[in-house]
Order: structure tokens, then C-alpha cells, then sequence
């Protein structure tokens, strides 16, 4: 099917909705769901009692260049001795959005937001997600606190969670925060706009270190994402940027890691349920092993994030290259992580991959519906009252949250793989360079490099092997499957 260029969004936007409804999820709002958002005018706002009023500390937000969904903030206190009490701000989503009314029922039925290259489907209506329960810069918001102290060595002290009142100082993205950290740019204006701000992001940073370095040192697994996002100039898709990591968005990362780990110690604490995000030992580590001695490395008999740690590692500075397609093998090698409920006291599988043990999603209740079902359970074990689900229920919701997280990430992947073949569909018999990532039954996969695009070899494929690098020209493309079919190139 040929899609006009001055289409391409639109034209990407009925692949997304299509997408949407084949996996469960519903792109539109009920009536009702629409109703009840209306009749909210204001946020919920209460410093009295329990609720503190820390307003007047340095919050600040650090997300993506487009993000209108801001679901934390962050700020620090150094203290004698090296240590620094880190607080993470939550968006108080629960204050708007109470169990069982039309807009939570949607939530839980989606139980995420999609974020296609098209189209944004939230989970909550916009008034909400992006406005009155956002954390946005220049307004009083209620949120769920998460304090924790950090030792010199990266361990935890105290830790504590409240509920309070913020005001976040100073909306940043990740890239130009990370663009003045690397001494690549000058400080963001809004950065450089709020006294002491620099050196609240600064020591944040350092406080991130330590705490990354600790986890690594306990295995935490280090990948890098093959994931690219379609640019449009206009309606018209003109390339794909490679996504990547960086500074800013490991500060974040291990900020939000820390705040989650505090968040499942404390229920486990409160002899509440709780409903744990976890990547298990994985039950293919044979298969992974026998990559790593592919290349040249022996890993233990019974899985070991340490010793796959290191491996990685290694593979990353021998060969930068190649590492994104091990990285990928790897991980599907891994298996996807899932939610669990589970009673207090219970001995949880932990997070293979981030080599935690205690781990519940806590710090995206605008966008994550695993979210604001434990904020609810905080809320209970706070005031000391029971919690809002059953141990049933939330077995319930935890396999509802795994199933319909892989379906969004389907659709996300879905409407990638559309607009790489929107952006090839006049280059038919182009050469690229490129690299194998799959070589079987079902076919032999390359990743070209420029643009960062995937395909199946058609023909030429034989005796290629994962991690052969050749050139390959282009002979098909199908925007409706996202199919990109290459020929091996002599």
C-alpha cells in the first residue's frame, strides 16, 4: 500500500489504533471516564495533619525533551560525613483518581500508557496526566514522598516515606542536563535560573554513582537499547533516532531504583501485600552461557549476574560495535519481567537484572497502573488501616499489568517498525551496511546501521551466523506489517 508522505503521521496513527484494539487495549476514554474527569477542577492539596509542606525545598523535574507527564521530582541534603538524604516526590495520583470510579477502571484495564511515534495513548485523560496530577514546574502538587539516606559506599540508612506537598522549581530534560555535565553545553536556563539548583543536580549525580556502583558490584546487568524513534518534519517521517542513555538519565534511573526498593521494604515492613516487579533467575542461562562462549567466555554452571556482568562489560569495550545485538540476544535470552503479588515475609525471586531483591514500581502513576495500586497499599500501611485489595485481587491486577505491558510495548514496536518502512519505501535497492542479530528456522535477521532499522535477508542468507557484519541492499518493504526485506549485497 503506498502511503502518501504528507500522511505519514495520520497513516501511522490507524497502524497504532489497529494495533491498539488486536492486543486489549482501548485507545478512547469511556463516556463516563470523560464525565468524572470534568467534574474535577482543581488538585487535591492538603498540608495539615500528616501531610507535610515541603514547598520550599529545591524539587526538580528531569525527564524526556517532549514529556508533559511528569510523575517525579527530586532533591538532596547533604549531611555530616559524606552522607546525603535523597527525597523523591511521587505524583499523588490517588488523590484524583480513587479505586473503582470510571477513570480507574480504564486504568485498569490499559494498565499503561502507549507512547507510539504517532500518537500518545495515556492511561489517564490529559487533564490529568499532564495537568492537575502532574508535578509541573510553578505549581503546588500533593505527592508520596520517598526519603532515604546514602552512605559514602552507596548503601542505605533511614529511610521513610510521607505525604506532602511540593512545588517543582525547575522543569529539565535529559539531554541538555546531560549535555552540561559532560561540559558539552551551558547550564539549561532553567537550570541556571534557580540559586543552588547546580549543585543539587551535581551532587544528585554523584549520589547516583554510588549508588549504581554498588548495585553493579552485586551484578547489575548493563545492556544498551536498539530502540529508535521515527522524526517527522512536519507530517512527513524524515528519520530514526537512535535512543540512548546518558548521564542525566542514569541519575534519574538509579534515583528511581533506590526510591522503589524503599517503597517494597517498607509494605514488607508494614506486614502489607505488595505487588513486586521481577525478572527471574533466568531458566535459559544454558542458552547464555553457550553465547558467552561464542565469545570466548565461560560462565558458571547456575546463573550468576556477577559473572554475566563482567562478561558484558568486556563485550562493550571490545567491541562497541556489535555490543547492542549481544546486548538484545541477552535479553530476550533473559525473559521479560513480570508483576507478582505477594504476602509480607514472602521470599521474593528479586530483579535478576537490576540485582535487587526488594523492588515494587512506585514512581509513575500517571503512566503505570503497578503504580498507583502501591501507592493505595502505602497509603493503608501509613495510616494503619488495611489494605484496599485482597491478596486475590492484586494477583489479579499483577497478571493483568504483565499482560497488557507486553501488548503496549507490541503496539510501540508495531508503529517503529511501520515508520522505518514509511522512511525506506523510495530507497528500493539501496546498499547498507550492517550486522546479523538472528539467525534461524524462522529466518535471518540484520540491523542495518544508518538508519537504525531491522529486516529479514531474503535472499544471500545462507551460512550467515549472528554478528557477521556485510553489506545488504533493500528489495521490499511493507508498511502495514513493518517489513523490511534486504538481499545479501556482493
Amino acid at each position: 500500500m503506498k502511503e502518501n508522505a504528507a500522511h505519514d503521521r495520520s497513516a501511522l496513527q490507524r497502524i497504532a489504533r489497529k494495533a491498539m484494539y488486536e492486543r486489549g487495549l482501548e485507545p478512547e476514554f469511556s463516556k463516563e471516564a470523560l464525565a468524572q474527569v470534568a467534574d474535577i477542577d482543581a488538585p487535591v492539596l492538603d498540608a495539615s495533619g500528616d501531610v507535610l509542606d515541603l514547598r520550599k525545598l529545591l524539587w526538580c523535574s528531569i525527564d524526556n525533551d517532549d514529556s508533559r507527564d511528569l510523575d517525579q521530582l527530586s532533591v538532596m541534603e547533604e549531611l555530616a560525613g559524606g552522607d546525603v538524604k535523597l527525597r523523591v516526590a511521587v505524583a499523588d495520583v490517588d488523590a484524583l483518581v480513587r479505586k473503582g470510579t470510571p477513570v480507574d477502571l480504564h486504568a485498569a484495564h490499559n494498565t499503561t500508557s502507549v507512547y507510539t511515534a504517532a500518537q500518545i495513548f495515556p492511561m489517564l485523560p490529559e487533564k490529568l496526566s499532564t495537568d492537575l496530577s502532574s508535578l509541573n514546574p510553578g505549581v503546588d502538587r500533593a505527592a508520596m514522598v520517598v526519603e532515604y539516606l546514602v552512605h559514602s559506599d552507596g548503601t542505605l540508612g533511614d529511610t521513610a516515606i510521607h505525604r506532602a506537598i511540593v512545588h517543582n522549581h525547575a522543569k529539565l530534560a535529559y539531554n541538555a542536563v546531560a549535555a552540561w555535565l559532560d561540559g558539552k553545553g551551558p547550564a539549561p536556563e532553567a537550570l541556571a535560573a534557580v540559586p543552588g539548583l547546580e549543585k543539587q543536580i551535581r551532587v544528585q549525580e554523584q549520589t547516583a554513582v554510588r549508588l549504581k556502583t554498588l548495585r553493579h558490584k552485586k551484578g547489575a546487568l548493563d545492556f544498551q537499547s536498539l530502540e529508535s524513534r521515527p522524526v517527522f518534519q512536519g507530517e512527513k517521517v524524515v528519520a530514526l533516532q537512535a535512543l540512548s542513555s546518558n548521564r542525566a538519565t542514569s541519575l534519574i534511573e538509579e534515583l528511581m531504583i533506590a526510591a522503589n526498593g524503599v517503597s517494597a521494604r517498607f509494605l514488607d515492613a508494614k506486614r502489607s501485600p505488595i505487588l513486586r516487579r521481577v525478572v527471574r533467575s533466568p531458566d535459559r542461562w544454558t542458552k547464555i552461557a553457550r553465547v558467552a562462549e561464542e565469545h570466548g567466555t565461560t560462565l558458571p554452571a547456575q546463573a550468576d549476574s556477577r559473572a554475566l556482568e563482567k562478561f558484558l562489560v568486556a563485550s562493550k569495550l571490545a567491541d562497541p560495535v556489535r555490543f547492542p545485538d549481544l546486548s538484545l540476544v541477552i535479553v530476550k535470552l533473559m525473559g521479560s519481567g513480570e508483576y507478582i503479588a505477594e504476602s509480607a515475609g514472602d521470599d521474593s525471586p528479586g530483579h535478576f537484572g537490576l540485582a535487587v531483591r526488594d523492588y515494587s514500581h512506585t514512581t509513575a502513576p500517571n503512566r503505570r497502573f503497578p503504580d498507583l495500586l502501591t501507592h493505595r497499599l502505602l497509603k493503608a500501611a501509613i495510616d494503619g488501616k488495611p489494605a484496599p485489595y485482597s491478596m486475590g485481587e492484586l494477583a489479579g491486577l499483577a497478571a493483568r499489568c504483565t499482560e497488557m505491558e507486553s501488548a503496549a510495548t507490541k503496539v510501540e514496536r508495531q508503529v517503529r517498525k511501520s515508520a522505518a518502512a514509511l522512511l525506506l519505501k523510495d530507497r528500493i535497492g539501496e546498499v547498507f551496511e550492517g550486522v546479523i542479530t538472528g539467525a534461524a528456522d524462522k529466518g535471518t535477521f540484520v540491523r542495518v546501521f544508518d538508519p537504525p532499522v531491522e529486516g529479514r535477508v531474503m535472499r544471500g542468507e545462507s551460512g550467515l551466523k549472528v554478528g557477521d557484519k556485510l553489506r545488504v541492499s533493500l528489495v521490499a518493504t511493507d508498511f502495514e506489517r513493518g517489513f523490511l526485506d534486504f538481499a545479501r549485497a556482493r
